[in-house]
């Protein structure tokens, strides 16, 4: 068992798009998909059981992520700041869970969910395939980001709006200028503002730097669109 969670893992290493993967994006998928259609079921108090029981798998995943870095000798300023997004959106989301706090589902539903899907279909894994700790807590991790704001929209009615959609991108650009401070600061690379990661990435598609920062803002823009096509009939979906 404790080949599972060693730094230097002698597994089969991940492959992008391997079956592996592919079985992972599809558990994800699945796994939401139950956790709504059944949660449409349950009372009020039963569906709060449920809220709290996500935050917790994140808050605990959240936790084991960063004891495995610290246990390992891999925890460092440079990379295991929650200043990535996804990294932020995992307490936002418990916050959210716990509070049923409106704005932050609003950041959570258009932001989180698309700064969640990056990873997943390029996750960086390194040479850690499945069912290696680093992976599995990644997909976790990712996917249940994506499931908190899906229940609070799917389960607990909530509405996104398409005015917030221009407030998120402003603070979102906000907090893009302040990571890059940080960035030059302590010779860190959060959000990949200085550089593109060194693993492929959607960010490989959208051209060199930092042109590739302005190609993300129009993705960015286009999949609120998506994200809030749903709503524009006035249906809850």
């Amino acid at each position: 068992m404790s080949q599972y969670f060693a730094v230097d893992y002698v597994g089969a290493p991940f492959v992008l798009f391997g079956i592996a993967h592919l079985t992972a994006l599809g558990a994800v998928a699945i796994s939401i998909i139950l956790l709504v259609c059944l949660s449409k079921q349950l009372n009020e108090n039963q569906r709060q059981s449920v809220r709290y029981g996500l935050a917790i798998v994140l808050m605990f995943n959240e936790i084991s992520y960063h004891i495995w870095n610290i246990v390992n000798d891999r925890w460092s300023l440079q990379w295991n700041l929650p200043l990535h997004l996804c990294s932020i959106f995992v307490w936002l989301s418990v916050y959210m869970l716990l509070t049923k706090n409106h704005a932050i589902f609003e950041f959570a539903y258009f932001l989180g969910i698309s700064a969640a899907i990056q990873p997943l279909l390029t996750p960086d894994a390194g040479t850690y395939g499945f069912p290696h700790f680093y992976p599995v807590q990644l997909f976790i991790s990712h996917g249940s980001i994506i499931a908190a704001a899906v229940f609070m929209a799917a389960v607990e009615g909530y509405r996104p709006r398409v005015a917030s959609i221009w407030r998120i991108i402003i603070w979102g650009n906000i907090y893009l200028l302040v990571v890059t401070g940080i960035n030059l600061l302590i010779s860190s690379n959060y959000l990949y503002t200085l550089h593109k990661p060194h693993v492929p990435t959607l960010l490989d598609y959208l051209g060199p730097w930092p042109w590739y920062l302005l190609s993300a803002e129009g993705v960015a823009l286009a999949l609120c669109g998506l994200l809030y096509l749903p709503y524009l009939s006035g249906n809850r979906k």
